[in-house]
Parts: C-alpha cells; structure tokens; sequence
C-alpha cells in the first residue's frame, strides 16, 4: 500500500468520521473534546474510562453514539448484590422441550456504559474484565 492509498482511505474515513460527530453535536453541547476522545476510542476498538462529575452528559453522549452508529446500547448499573449472570446472562430449563435456552446479558450488546463498578462484588467485576478481554 502506497502513501497515495492510505491518504485516500484517511479521506474516507474521516468523513465517516466528521459526520457521526455533527449527529452527536445535535445533542451534546460544549463538550467537542469529550466527543473525540469516545470516537478515537471507537475507532481504535477499545475500551474507553469515562470520569467525571454527574451531569456532564457522559450517559447522554454514550447513547446518542450508540444511535448515531445504529448500533445496540446498555447501561449496567452496578450493585453491591450484583451476580455475574445478572451481566453475562444464563441457561434457563424448558421442561416442554428438555432443552437449555441461553438468556443473553447486557454484556452482549455493542455498546455498554458499566456505572459504579467500583460498588460491584469482585466476582462480577472479574466477569466484567474477561468479558472485555
């Protein structure tokens, strides 16, 4: 791959780019810096710690991302009684048929905001960690 090659593929993708931020601009204010760093971390398929005070539009960037992208969104909050099949989910017995259904968790949606993972049991933040994995 040339450098003629790769300047057109960052051509392309920074249009992409540019307009899943003007859609996240219709509704997050003021907050442009916020915006780029979840869509690097997007774009880098990672993971991303947002921190900050309540009310900076965290949760409300992270779903209008989720739209703008069409793709799935859950919030998790954690609990001190939180169990790792309440976020990974679980097999449940149909007796009719004999068979296993699997009940997928939140963890199974594209886009997750875990809230207060700090108040979560070690065992449901293990669950959380590997899932990231």
């Amino acid at each position: 791959m040339d450098i003629q090659e790769v300047t057109l593929e960052v051509e392309k993708k920074s249009l992409v780019f540019r307009k899943i931020m003007a859609e996240i601009e219709k509704v997050i204010v003021g907050q442009k810096n916020l915006i780029e760093k979840i869509l690097v971390g997007l774009l880098c398929e990672g993971h991303l710690l947002l921190e900050g005070l309540p009310g900076l539009a965290k949760t409300t960037a992270v779903k209008t991302l989720a739209a703008a992208i069409k793709t799935s969104f859950q919030r998790i909050q954690f609990t001190p009684d939180l169990l790792p099949a309440d976020i990974l989910g679980t097999q449940i017995y149909r007796p009719n048929s004999g068979t296993f259904e699997i009940k997928k968790g939140p963890i199974f949606h594209n886009i997750i905001l875990a809230d207060e993972i700090n108040r979560a049991p070690a065992k449901v933040q293990s669950a959380l960690l590997e899932a990231m994995q």
